[in-house]
């Protein structure tokens, strides 16, 4: 998430204090991603720095400080509206890892921690599903929030349920046993 842009996109609607900022970001976001206001004042540093924003007083410290975006903050919001997120890479995904690892590890049950990971997730999906449920009708940020991060688990649960259809196929002799490093996949073909 780029808080950089999220604060300069908040601040094409006027000029703003940076805790007022903060608040707006929160709200915005359905109060889902709280925000640090030592953060948000490193950061609006960072773009003043940059020409992106300007403050009414330089001389006086953040707190007392109203930013504005600049001209130059425009086009580069605009710039990083319209660019796509980098899609090439596939991102570290902490859960994935933690399957490769474990595929490797002598004594883990693979298939038990794949099962552990699928109720939690399965948890996380009915909490965002009961959070949505319950906010007001019109707190658009929070309800795209919500469906962002249950589509983001039910890829997850879809991907371990993948995950272990996959392992349960592997033959006996590919399998990873404790201690012996599992075959190279070119050579288990032939």
């Amino acid at each position: 998430m780029s808080v950089r842009h999220a604060l300069l996109a908040l601040l094409t609607e006027g000029p703003e204090y940076g805790l007022r900022l903060r608040q707006e970001f929160e709200s915005r976001t359905g109060d889902v991603w709280p925000l640090n206001v030592g953060q948000v004042y490193t950061t609006l540093q960072r773009l003043e720095r940059e020409g992106w924003v300007e403050s009414d007083d330089a001389g006086s410290d953040g707190a007392k400080k109203r930013y504005r975006i600049t001209d130059g903050g425009a086009t580069e919001l605009d710039r990083w509206l319209r660019t796509p997120p980098d899609a090439t890479t596939p991102p570290r995904d902490e859960l994935v890892i933690k399957v490769q690892v474990a595929v490797r590890m002598p004594g883990v049950d693979v298939h038990d921690l794949i099962q552990t990971h699928r109720r939690q997730l399965i948890e996380a999906m009915q909490h965002y599903t009961h959070l949505k449920a319950d906010a007001p009708a019109d707190d658009i940020g929070l309800a795209l929030v919500a469906d962002a991060e249950l589509f983001r688990l039910e890829g997850l649960v879809r991907w371990l349920d993948a995950a272990g259809v996959r392992l349960a196929k592997l033959p006996r002799a590919a399998a990873p046993r404790p201690g012996v490093p599992a075959p190279d996949p070119a050579q288990v073909r032939a």
